[in-house]
């Protein structure tokens, strides 16, 4: 599968780009396994962490952190819930993506006891460090606390992995992952799925049928 020439910077509208970036990781592995190098048993699960099970209520409106504990803290969290608001600001078409709970299904994420999950937890715990970190080398301030041009300035030199500088690298392959997983949670809410038309299951008085051209390419009138 070729790769659609990236547009310049000053015409991509990040919703857009957010949904090709869905279309392209459902065809592809997301994650190649390289991190920031951390040391064994960092970000490991507590040792009470079980898992859904193999029967759960399917009746009950489970929360994060009912199941499992969450691994971010208050600071992390904060951290996390900037850069999601970078990935997907709130504009005329809905919400930022803090906004409806995706810094939330981020911390329950890696915390999950499932195969894989823990890589995810490795990963973005020294990702959100390395932003605070960057931050404060260069503006002096916590990623959180900078304007939004001081965001998009460190996170446009680690937004393509293809394209990041050698220092930059691990950083790009953590903000890959962390805009795949906002993406998947913000366009799994209502308000994104409103975003992208999606209207599932849901009643109508009349059915048109498939349209005629698509009738037409399919042999069928």
């Amino acid at each position: 599968m070729s790769t659609p020439q990236r547009p310049p910077h000053s015409s991509m509208d990040r919703r857009v780009a957010i949904k090709w970036m869905l279309t392209a990781a459902a065809s592809a592995g997301v994650f190649d396994g390289v991190t920031f190098g951390a040391e064994k048993g960092q970000g490991a699960l507590p040792k009470n962490a079980v898992g859904y099970g193999t029967d759960p209520d399917l009746l009950k409106n489970y929360k994060p952190g009912d199941l499992w504990p969450l691994t971010l803290t208050a600071g992390q969290r904060v951290t996390a819930a900037a850069l999601c608001d970078v990935i997907i600001p709130a504009d005329e078409k809905g919400p930022n993506a803090s906004a409806v709970g995706v810094t939330e299904f981020i911390d329950e994420w890696i915390s999950a006891p499932y195969p894989g999950h823990d890589a995810d937890r490795r990963l973005i715990l020294e990702g959100l460090a390395w932003l605070d970190g960057e931050a404060q080398k260069r503006f002096g301030q916590d990623f959180s606390n900078l304007i939004v041009r001081q965001k998009t300035a460190i996170c446009d030199d680690i937004c393509y992995v293809a394209n990041a500088k050698p220092d930059f690298k691990k950083a790009a392959l953590f903000f890959r992952r962390y805009r795949d997983l906002t993406a998947g949670g913000y366009y799994t809410t209502p308000e994104g799925m409103k975003d992208i038309g999606f209207v599932g299951n849901v009643p109508s008085a009349t059915f048109a049928g498939p349209p005629p051209e698509v009738l037409k390419q399919l042999g069928l009138v």
